[in-house]
């Protein structure tokens, strides 16, 4: 097997094909042991996600029900499996990443690390807020039926919903590295950037009022705000970077693989 550290060589298809299916059998053993542990802890992510409901059936009839008679053991499972990647993610994107760092040059290897160091956290940090949020937003939609109505719920249907606002949430919030990355590779220079940022603004808004209700202005903004100052991280990176860049570029043309704009 071939180290990340180790030098880039040419190696026969035998040899990656054992390498593969070394990397995939660790990645599958961290998958067993996380679907494991996220099955122990299955009922524990189930009562913190039902915790709003039962906040609503204090003064309203409401419940999660499932509509079928494998209907509990389905979502047990898919949770566990869901828990499971995320518990296992450390262990299979550093093997994804120790097989095809061999085929990397040293500066692709830097914005690979670099990437996947901002990236996790900041993901992380978008689901936690989502977490945060999703109790207000489902209280809040569920307030438009009347007193007198029933809010039952399907589980999985129900549980679906909070997994996707939370993922689209931790997705939302690794915009900015994609932002930082595609300008270190050259595709998007901080001119376009800083030019644009009335329409990143916007799209943020816009985002954020998507995936969250409309009336509720607070959880809106409980997202706007953090995905705003990333931007604004973001876009100070990129300057900073393309300064360094044009400045280098002009002491040692030679050095610089493409021009850089000015901003």
């Amino acid at each position: 097997m071939t180290a990340i550290g180790a030098p880039a060589a040419r190696m026969p298809l035998s040899r990656h094909l054992a390498e593969a299916r070394t990397r995939l059998i660790r990645s599958a053993a961290a998958l067993l042991v996380g679907c494991v542990a996220g099955y122990l802890l299955s009922g524990t992510i189930l009562e913190f996600v039902r915790a709003p409901i039962e906040e609503l059936a204090a003064s309203r009839n409401a419940s999660l029900n499932f509509d079928s008679v494998t209907g509990a053991f389905d979502l047990t499972i898919a949770i566990a499996v869901g828990a499971g990647v995320v518990l296992s993610s450390p262990v299979w994107l550093a093997e994804l990443f120790a097989f095809i760092a061999p085929g990397l040059t040293r500066r692709e290897k830097r914005y690979t690390i670099g990437f996947l160091v901002s990236a996790v956290p900041l993901f992380l940090a978008g689901c936690a807020m989502g977490l945060l949020v999703f109790p207000h937003m489902v209280l809040l939609l569920t307030s438009f039926a009347s007193d007198e109505s029933s809010s039952v719920l399907d589980a999985s249907s129900y549980v679906g919903f909070v997994v996707k606002f939370v993922v689209a949430t931790g997705t939302a919030f690794v915009l900015p590295v994609f932002i930082v990355l595609l300008n270190l590779i050259g595709l998007l220079p901080a001119r376009t950037i800083v030019r644009s940022w009335r329409v990143w603004i916007i799209a943020i808004v816009l985002f954020s009022a998507l995936v969250t209700p409309a009336a509720d202005v607070m959880s809106m903004f409980l997202i706007a705000v953090p995905m705003s100052a990333l931007f604004v991280a973001a876009g100070a990176v990129v300057v900073v970077h393309d300064r360094l860049a044009a400045r280098r570029a002009a002491l040692d043309p030679a050095d610089s693989h493409e021009p850089v704009p000015a901003l």
